[in-house]
């Protein structure tokens, strides 16, 4: 099966599931972060290798696999997580579009209450997250993966380029604010970019991927030159040894 095929909506499921079943007390990402993390290591300024961005996906805190872990399970899952990083890497590259795993959110059904133990962080972190639209709820777990890969690589945030910080600025739009400047940022998007529905909140998700991708693929597949601390030396040019001989019949000859 090419490595370019991208995955089935059974394939998904099963994704899913095998990122549930990360041993305990990893916390693994769930298929729609993982998405959102795939596509934050592909617009990434340098090319990530797997064996890189791979250990990421089993905790969102950077915990690591045990050693004894289920080597079928963990291949499984890493050739799914393989197909689909090309599969949107593909996708970017040839049509600058992609579509994103959106998981649909139950709005009728309740958040969990509070511990009356909550420290002031968690009742502020639940008041945000109250704050979200219905929208920005559905497409918050993809864009906290988009995060998490722009968190684990820091290359991109920290480009020199506000076309970038405006394009994150975009996807940020769906996490909750929590700084006075954040509130700002989403006030802002929301008077002088509202979006009309989820399916317009994910058409602009993903052309600000695209654009993310875009304005980092000149930097991402420049090719460094060699530096030379001496000039090149001509076969048939005296060897730099100073041994009299020429470079071919010297050093050279190697």
């Amino acid at each position: 099966m090419s490595t370019l095929q991208d995955l089935t909506d059974a394939e998904f499921a099963e994704l899913d599931e095998l990122l549930a079943a990360t041993p305990a007390p990893l916390q693994p990402l769930d298929a729609s972060m993982l998405d959102g993390y795939l596509c934050g290591v592909i617009v990434q300024p340098r090319l990530i290798e797997t064996d890189e961005w791979l250990p990421n996906i089993f905790d969102y805190d950077g915990g690591l696999l045990p050693e004894s872990v289920d080597a079928a399970w963990l291949d499984k899952l890493t050739q799914l997580v393989e197909r689909r990083h090309a599969a949107l890497n593909r996708s970017l590259v040839e049509d600058g579009w992609f579509d994103p795993v959106i998981l649909d959110i139950d709005e009728e059904r309740e958040p969990e209450p509070l511990p009356e133990d909550a420290t002031e962080e968690e009742r502020a972190a639940r008041e945000s997250y109250d704050a979200l639209g219905p929208v920005s709820r559905a497409l918050m777990p993809w864009v906290a993966g988009f995060q998490h890969a722009v968190l684990c690589f820091p290359e991109l945030a920290d480009l020199p380029n506000d076309d970038v910080a405006a394009a994150l600025a975009r996807l940020y739009r769906h996490l909750p604010a929590e700084t006075p400047e954040e509130k700002e940022v989403v006030a802002t998007l929301n008077r002088e970019h509202p979006l009309k529905d989820l399916d317009d909140a994910i058409e602009e998700l993903v052309v600000a991927v695209a654009d993310l991708a875009d304005l980092t693929e000149e930097e991402r597949y420049r090719v460094e030159t060699i530096r030379r601390d001496a000039p090149k030396v001509g076969r048939n040019d005296p060897c730099p040894c100073g041994s009299g001989r020429k470079y071919k019949q010297c050093h050279g000859s190697n």
